[in-house]
């Protein structure tokens, strides 16, 4: 029998850095420089350092416990097998189908630019349904066509950006990039970080193929915190030499194509084309990793009985049916809804499930010789980032603030309904290393 093939460290590092540099950097850009203004660095350099906390605990918690499961595995470690787990399951599976619908519709807005044709439904529906086939059937091939393909297309991603920070950081304006910090801009600060956190939640994906990748007790740990590194010091660079070229009213202005906009001083036409390439191979490899990574999850958590048995891999084609439905009903909600909003209720969410796996972190401290100290603090500062976008919704969006309790209490009901069904009893959770 053929050996499965194990992802390797560099290899694992591109699923993070791919999913991270996915939509999130070309569509909220311009929303993070709206809110922060001159500050717009700092914020990222904030958003960042809250990153690195919650990856503390994956890294400790993925480096003792290797199972595709991920977060969800760290929780039920940490807090048992429950209805609250369960309900966290349904929802952190409802992440990756939204966001790969998200990165999908970032793709195609950026792909009609470029090939000139007009954002109707029809050819945003045509391109947003072809890129996810794409993408379903290199996963068809398994982990290591996905590991290759995310690495070549990770390279080719940074090199375009890198092009960007290189030509851009000597046309900077430095008026454009002077911090402002009186009371209101230092709100803004902390108030956009919590914004643009967002765009670093990819490193998680690096747990949910754990199982698939070479010595992951070291390499987990590793991948986490260097695809973060990279993440952070990009996204730092990309945000000053945006706004030091465009200032905050131009990338304002150009919130969908801000940075596209913003490689026009310095690159003229041949600008928007470079960066729109840079956003398609972003979102490509967000929806690669994406994809990958919740066809993982729906597997292990349908062999755990946190989801449906149809989730698991069955002997269909040699592929998973978890695969199947993750990139069908994204098809389905590309074309059937508009993502925005749900976008913002799955950053609720995710939010939500990061301070679960802090609790748990905490009380598996003594397993994985982690500082209690620094968990506590990472718990309070997360549960501020948390506050501060419900205070976002509350006073913005409205309706996303009552849609994300409402999308809470369903799933909540479906896990009661699913387990009535099932008569499935809740399981002690034993301490070893490998569960699947």
């Amino acid at each position: 029998m053929k050996k499965e093939y194990k992802l390797g460290l560099w290899e694992a590092v591109s699923i993070g850095v791919g999913t991270m540099i996915g939509a999130g950097i070309f569509s909220i850009l311009g929303v993070g420089a709206s809110i922060a203004e001159n500050n717009l660095p700092i914020s990222f350099f904030l958003a960042g350092l809250v990153a690195y906390l919650i990856a503390y605990s994956y890294a400790k918690l993925g480096s003792k416990y290797i199972s595709n499961a991920g977060p969800i595995e760290f929780i039920i470690r940490g807090i048992g097998d429950n209805y609250i787990t369960g309900t966290l399951s349904i929802l952190m599976w409802f992440i990756y189908v939204v966001s790969i619908s998200l990165f999908s519709k970032a793709f195609a807005g950026y792909f009609l630019a470029l090939i000139k044709l007009p954002l109707t439904s029809f050819y945003l529906g045509v391109v947003e349904i072809t890129i996810i086939s794409f993408f379903t059937a290199l996963n068809f091939f398994g982990s290591k066509a996905v590991g290759k393909a995310e690495f070549f297309i990770v390279l080719i991603k940074l090199s375009i950006l890198g092009i960007f920070i290189v030509f851009g950081i000597w046309t900077i304006n430095p008026e454009f990039i002077k911090p402002i910090l009186d009371q209101k801009h230092i709100f803004n600060i902390f108030f956009a970080a919590s914004i643009l956190f967002l765009t670093y939640t990819g490193f998680g994906l690096i747990t949910n193929a754990s199982e698939n990748i070479k010595n992951p007790e070291k390499n987990v740990p590793l991948a986490i915190y260097i695809s973060l590194s990279v993440v952070s010091i990009i996204y730092i660079l990309i945000s000053i030499v945006a706004l030091g070229n465009l200032g905050t009213e131009g990338l304002s202005k150009a919130q969908e194509y801000a940075l596209a906009e913003a490689a026009k001083p310095f690159l003229g036409g041949i600008g928007f084309t470079l960066v729109a390439l840079g956003a398609m191979f972003s979102t490509s490899s967000a929806i690669n990793a994406t994809l990958y990574g919740g066809a993982n999850i729906a597997y292990a958590l349908a062999k755990k009985g946190e989801l449906p048995k149809e989730f698991e891999r069955k002997v269909w084609f040699s592929g998973s049916v978890g695969l199947y439905i993750t990139s069908g009903l994204s098809m389905f909600f590309v074309i059937a809804f508009n993502l925005e909003e749900i976008a913002s209720i799955t950053s609720y969410f995710s939010l939500i499930i990061y301070l679960f796996v802090i609790i748990s972190h905490y009380r598996l401290s003594e397993e994985t010789k982690g500082s209690k100290a620094l968990i506590v603090f990472s718990f309070v500062i997360v549960c501020m980032v948390f506050l501060t976008l419900v205070i976002y919704q509350w006073k913005s969006e409205k309706v996303v603030f009552f849609t994300s309790i409402i999308v809470f209490v369903l799933a909540f009901v479906f896990e009661l309904i699913y387990k009535s069904i099932t008569h499935r009893t809740f399981t002690e959770r034993k301490k070893s290393k490998k569960l699947i």
